[in-house]
Order: structure tokens, then C-alpha cells, then sequence
């Protein structure tokens, strides 16, 4: 049986929080005014949990030029910003596996690659901020997921050994970088199931964290 883990480190897009599908809404919206009719289904997968710079090449190549992908990004902001602005919906046993983590004593991290004022914003509102020891955005390090930076920066925060805790996802990409940080890796998957070369680099995939909560509680 796995052991209580120090630490567990979540994502935040699509783990915590429903916003992968306003992120998705919010790129069709801004692909249109900057002169994409449509956005195909394998780009929008390709940004689930990737970072800037590898998004950026992506719609560079689609648009023309980086300068075209940045003036696009701002406009994906935009609505998304406001989309999100009453503050997305919870996923399912965020707060039952929160309310378990506590009681456990379990220390609790947030690695996500969002903007850091986008996180604290949905933090707030949702009332979660001090549920949190410590947060790590996308302004907390250089390489982002898959690269295991993200786990480790949050790892370190805490002082944990990055083997020790264990690393809470919804995305391809978020799975390699916990995976490559040496944590034990869930996988809970929004808009992209796994394939089966995936799913071996997790513990276990779940339906929803109320997965996660039962077999912590054992």
C-alpha cells in the first residue's frame, strides 16, 4: 500500500479548477480576430499545459511571425479574463481531498503554469488561498512543464525530497513533469485522456480527486 505522502503538489488548470474549457473557448474567440477561421482540435491539445514559448512557436508558424503570436496572446487573455471573471467552478473533491490533507497534516503546493494573477485571483474567490503553503507560477522559473521545474521549484519551497510527494494532474504535459521530478504522479484528465505510454508514468489515473481522497483515507 502507498505511504501517506509529506506533501502533495497540485496543478491548477483542470485539476482544481474548470478553466481548461474557458482557456479552450477563449483561444477559438481570439484565433478568429487575428485571422484563424478555426483552430484545429490537435493545436488546442498541443497548448493543454504547455508553456508560452512552446505555444508561441506553435501559433508563430500558424500566424506568420512571434510578434502576430504575442499580439494574439494578449487578445486569449483578454477573454479569457473575461470569461473567468466571476470565478471558475470547482472540480469535483478538491475540497473533500483538501479538508483530508489537513486533517492528515499533509502539506499542500500549487505548481501550475499560469499567470500568478490569475491564480490568486481564482485563489480568492474560490477561498482557497490559505489552503495553500506556497504557490509556484509561471513567473517562479525558467522552464515550464514538461520540464520538471515547476515540481521541483515547489518541492524545494517546502523542503520536501521531490520523491516524497506526490504530484496531482490533468495534462500530458503536467504528468511528464511531475513524473520527471520523481513524484509519485496522478493523473486526473480534463480534456485529454491518456494514452497508454502515458499512463504508465503515473501511480494511477482517477476519475475525479474524490479517487485520490479515498485512497489516501485507506
Amino acid at each position: 500500500m502507498l505511504p501517506p505522502p509529506p506533501a502533495v503538489i497540485f496543478d491548477m488548470d483542470g485539476l482544481i479548477f474548470d478553466t481548461e474549457a474557458l482557456w479552450r473557448e477563449a483561444l477559438l474567440r481570439a484565433g478568429a480576430e487575428h485571422g484563424l477561421a478555426t483552430v484545429q482540435e490537435s493545436v488546442i491539445h498541443a497548448t493543454v499545459g504547455a508553456p508560452w514559448q512552446r505555444t508561441r512557436l506553435l501559433f508563430a508558424d500558424l500566424l506568420g511571425s512571434g510578434e502576430a503570436a504575442d499580439a494574439m496572446r494578449v487578445t486569449w487573455r483578454k477573454h479569457y479574463d473575461a470569461l473567468a471573471h466571476a470565478g471558475p467552478t470547482l472540480k469535483a473533491g478538491v475540497l473533500e481531498l483538501l479538508d483530508l490533507l489537513e486533517a492528515k497534516g499533509i502539506r499542500r503546493a500549487i505548481a501550475t503554469g499560469s499567470y500568478r494573477d490569475v491564480v490568486g485571483h481564482h485563489l480568492d474567490a474560490a477561498g482557497l488561498t490559505p489552503r495553500f503553503e506556497t504557490v509556484v507560477t509561471n513567473e517562479d522559473y525558467t522552464k515550464g512543464k514538461p520540464s520538471p521545474e515547476p515540481y521541483l521549484t515547489a518541492a524545494a519551497r517546502l523542503g520536501v525530497a521531490p520523491e516524497l510527494c506526490w504530484a496531482l494532474e490533468d495534462s500530458p504535459n503536467g504528468v511528464r513533469s511531475g513524473h520527471a521530478a520523481g513524484m509519485v504522479t496522478f493523473m486526473v484528465p480534463d480534456l485529454l485522456q491518456p494514452d497508454a505510454e502515458l499512463a504508465a508514468l503515473c501511480y494511477r489515473v482517477c476519475d475525479s480527486l474524490l479517487d485520490v481522497r479515498d485512497l489516501l483515507a485507506g
